[in-house]
Order: structure tokens, then sequence, then C-alpha cells
């Protein structure tokens, strides 16, 4: 009987090696979340020159909500420290360019709702892109100096990037303090294409598009040709 068992083993090891395994399942793309990132410090001792377009280094714009003004927004892109003269045709091809926007905030109410029976959660207060920031290389801030001035913290403001937009959120702090300025930061391996309303101020229920900036899309490959 022992000699019968040990000649079938074999054939029933066999019979369980030869199954086809079972087919790996199929991944469910999962959509893109809204990602939390560090956002530095603006120092603008780091840019060198900036670049000089048909309106001059600096590109203003009047935010309005509705028929009313509501602040304005002064932009500029810089070329990094060292470089006196910033033309995009000229630099090296890994440059990076760092998009300045400095925001004044002055013609919104900013007085507090009387408190009543049920808490009504508060408009948020920020700025975003509306467009996804072509060539961003992942950095990105704003003056902690000013934060403190406009917001009572320094910490007061949180970035996120959601789709290719960045967003500047509010998170702590007190309202935004009338005739305050914040300056936000992001830096971008694409040169700006021109000035674009790729941009959005949104403050105590209040939306104004701005205009500044914007990085060109990046260009595609070049595909090696044939042999």
């Amino acid at each position: 009987m022992k000699r019968l068992l040990l000649i079938a083993a074999p054939f029933a090891l066999a019979a369980c090696g030869s199954s086809e395994p079972e087919p790996a399942p199929t991944p469910t793309p999962t959509p893109a979340q809204p990602r939390t990132l560090v956002a530095a410090d603006l120092d603008l001792s780091t840019l060198g020159a900036k670049i000089v377009g048909p309106q001059g280094p600096e590109v203003e714009t009047v935010l309005s909500a509705g028929s009313a003004q509501i602040g304005t927004m002064v932009s500029f892109v810089a070329c990094p420290e060292g470089v006196e003269t910033c033309e995009p045709g000229q630099m090296p091809e890994d440059t990076i360019y760092t998009y300045v926007h400095q925001v004044t905030l002055d013609g919104v109410s900013t007085a507090q709702p009387e408190a009543g029976p049920e808490v009504v959660e508060a408009p948020p207060t920020l700025f975003r892109t509306t467009e996804r920031a072509h060539g961003f290389n992942g950095s990105l801030g704003y003056s902690r100096s000013q934060a403190q001035a406009a917001f009572g913290s320094e910490d007061a403001i949180g970035v996120t990037i959601d789709d290719g937009r960045l967003i500047w959120r509010v998170v702590d702090g007190q309202n935004w303090q009338e005739n305050a300025t914040v300056t936000v930061w992001w830096q971008s391996t694409e040169p700006p294409a021109g000035p674009s309303d790729a941009f959005l101020l949104e403050v105590l229920g209040d939306q104004a598009v701005a205009r500044g900036p914007f990085p060109a899309e990046e260009k595609p490959a070049t595909e090696t040709p044939a042999n």
C-alpha cells in the first residue's frame, strides 16, 4: 500500500501544477485628489532680473466683483538670482522662472456677521490659478510677514494642488484686512506666454478674475526619427 501511495503522489503534484493561474485583477483608476504642498516663505533676494514684456517688467490688473473694485494685483516673472537680463529666448532650457503675484485688498467689507442660532460656514478666502500651472516644479509659497499683517498669523495660508491648479487658501487667523497686500509665488520651467485671465481671487463670497503672466503649455517631446 505504501508503494502505491508513493507512485501516485507525483501524478497528484503534476495535476496541481498544470492548473492555469487565476487572472490578475484589473486595476481601477482612482480619481486624482487635491494634494497639500509645503509653502515656503518669499525671499526676493533669491530672484534675478524680471522679464520685461509689452507692459513693462510688471503687469497690474484691477480686481472687480460685479461693478465694484475690490482690489488690485501686480505680477511679475523673474529669472534666478544672478541673472541681470531675463530674456527667455536667450536663457538655458533648464532655467526656472519664478511667478510672483502681489494681491492688495481694498474694497471688501470685512465685518463679521452677527452670531445666530445656527452656525453658518463662512465663504472661503482664496487665490488660485484657474488653469493647470504648466511646468510647475513643485516650489511655491507666500510672504509670511505679509500674512501676519493681513490675517494675524504667518501660518494663515495653506497651499494645495488640484488637477494641476494651484490654490492658496486662508485656513487660520482673521479676515483679510483692507489695504493689506499678500504676495504669493510659484515656479515653472516654462516662461510666460503673456498675460492671461488665469487667476481667481475669492474673498467673503466675492469673486474676481485676475489677469497676469502665465506659462504656455509644455512642448511635447520631440520624436526620434526612424532610421
